[in-house]
């Protein structure tokens, strides 16, 4: 599919500026949610951009640094784990959207999210489910996303060496788990996802 495609139409509503916005870290049990905003040229295309989990980590790296290069303007934002315990998970990602968003110059007249929920989005917006793999933004957005956080959870692992973060990032593996129960967890970790820990 032309990634293009659906960004086009609603150009052609009328839009002058449009973004895309997607979040990476919403699952896992540490650190925070990372979220990022990102408005491209219309119809500039970026050999291999696609959703970031259809990527490898090395492709990612490589579209981070041509995404960064390439984009009218971009923001990249985090909701802390204490805004997480306090706004829930999906609070949290609103808080991080919005702020992602308002680092962008000039400010989009419509912000395309990823997903299906965006109650919680201050500017005009509009939902794209499985935008990270249809639309040109969003895919940017989500790469830009993943990269951060990964990168943030390569840096904590040197930081809390015994939860091994540089291999799962924070999400809920086995291993993840068995040294929760060995070392317990450490500021990073999200006490509102551990209840199941036993």
């Amino acid at each position: 599919m032309d990634l293009w495609e659906i960004e086009n139409r609603i150009y052609d509503e009328g839009y002058e500026t449009l973004c895309g916005v997607d979040e990476a870290g919403r699952g896992p049990l540490a650190w925070p949610v990372c979220a990022a905003a990102v408005m491209l040229p219309r119809g500039l295309e970026i050999p291999g951009l696609d959703d970031s989990k259809r990527l490898t980590e090395r492709k990612r790296e490589a579209l981070y640094d041509r995404i960064v290069e390439q984009a009218l303007s971009f923001g990249v934002a985090f909701a802390t784990v204490e805004e997480i315990e306090t706004w829930n998970i999906l609070g949290a990602t609103y808080l991080a959207m919005n702020r992602a968003i308002e680092a962008l110059e000039p400010p989009p007249a419509l912000a395309l999210i990823d997903g299906n929920r965006s109650a919680g989005i201050v500017t005009p917006n509009r939902c794209i489910v499985k935008g990270d793999a249809l639309c040109a933004d969003i895919a940017a957005a989500s790469i830009l996303a993943k990269v951060t956080r990964d990168r943030y959870m390569l840096d904590m692992a040197e930081r809390y060496p015994d939860y091994g973060f540089e291999r799962h990032k924070g999400y809920g593996t086995l291993a993840h788990y068995a040294a929760l129960r060995a070392h317990g967890p450490c500021p990073l970790h999200r006490q509102s996802f551990l209840k199941k820990l036993h």
